[in-house]
């Protein structure tokens, strides 16, 4: 009988065998990465050190920008480094520590969608109740609840996955090691339990969809029932960019698992997984801060605290 221990290692696929496109490949990716991270970190820096930003809204958004940080450092980091050296493998434990740690940032970010879909649902439509169910103590509860469960369940799936039998050989037609390839390289019967976690996962987000969905209509309608246009304009510019994250993540996903599956595996395949898994993360900050006073107020405020703390410094030392 084979044993799934004999797999040491897998081959990853290339975007090209061709160097120049190689090394196209390392700078674009390079810069979306370094976009996410330019995006994400002055989030993450503006609500950690503005004590005016310890809101359950912006509380929530730090959480995203660490999980859109990490959703893309899994995939993007060994695929530069394999494109720098030149190399398509990847060990088995990395792929494990891949599995894990993309299933567990991608989906802690949708269970966080959705309470945050629900604090505005109950600021909107439950205003009397908002600082009741929404407060610090409860805000920390919920996305420490999120940030748990979701880890055992990461940890359950991917257990699930790496106990089947590889006979498929080590070659998984992606740019990172993804469940629904390395199924493809499983024993017929030793998949049947992944395939069956993998359909409840996406029954369950799909489910969470369609409340987020649901919570929207109900704020929505009654967000056309407020008499102000200016109270109404106000309450649509802070449910719409959540709206558009949740959307563009779901979409995405939904595009790549959706997608038409082809004997031959070409760059063009590669496409939709680069959509869901690359470009949320880059997105996500540009959509949430672009128009967010707050936030661009409170890196002022940093950028000039830091600046006029140097230039102390700089004369102290003189």
């Amino acid at each position: 009988m084979s044993n799934r221990t004999t797999v040491t290692e897998f081959l990853l696929l290339g975007f090209s065998d061709v160097q120049e496109l190689q090394i196209l490949h390392f700078v674009v990716f390079l810069v979306l990465y370094l976009a996410a991270l330019v995006g994400n970190l002055p989030m993450i820096t503006a609500v950690a050190f503005d004590h005016h930003l310890h809101t359950p809204m912006y509380f929530f958004l730090m959480n995203l920008s660490i999980l859109d940080i990490g959703s893309i450092s899994v995939p993007v980091t060994k695929s530069l480094s394999n494109s720098l050296m030149n190399t398509r493998s990847i060990s088995y434990s990395r792929c494990v520590a891949q599995v894990f740690f993309f299933i567990f940032f991608t989906s802690t970010g949708f269970a966080l969608f959705t309470i945050m879909a629900y604090g505005r649902y109950v600021a909107i439509c439950q205003p009397l109740h908002y600082e009741r169910v929404m407060n610090s103590r409860a805000c920390i509860q919920m996305a420490a609840s999120a940030w748990m469960s979701i880890f055992v369940y990461s940890a359950l799936h991917t257990g699930n996955t790496f106990a089947i039998s590889f006979y498929g050989g080590n070659t998984v037609d992606q740019f990172f090691c993804e469940i629904p390839q390395l199924l493809k390289l499983a024993c017929s019967d030793s998949y049947l339990s992944e395939v069956g976690a993998s359909a409840f996962s996406v029954c369950l987000g799909l489910s969470l969809f369609i409340f987020i969905v649901v919570l929207y209509v109900q704020i929505f309608t009654r967000v056309l029932k407020i008499p102000s246009e200016q109270g109404r304009h106000k309450a649509l510019s802070t449910c719409l960019p959540h709206l558009i994250v949740v959307s563009l993540y779901f979409f995405t996903l939904a595009f790549a698992d959706l997608k038409p599956t082809s004997s031959s595996t070409s760059v063009l395949d590669l496409l939709p997984t680069v959509l869901y898994s690359v470009m949320p993360p880059m997105m996500n900050p540009i959509i949430y801060s672009m128009r967010n006073k707050a936030i661009k107020a409170a890196l002022k405020k940093l950028i000039g605290g830091w600046l006029f703390t140097k230039n102390k410094m700089s004369i102290l030392c003189l």
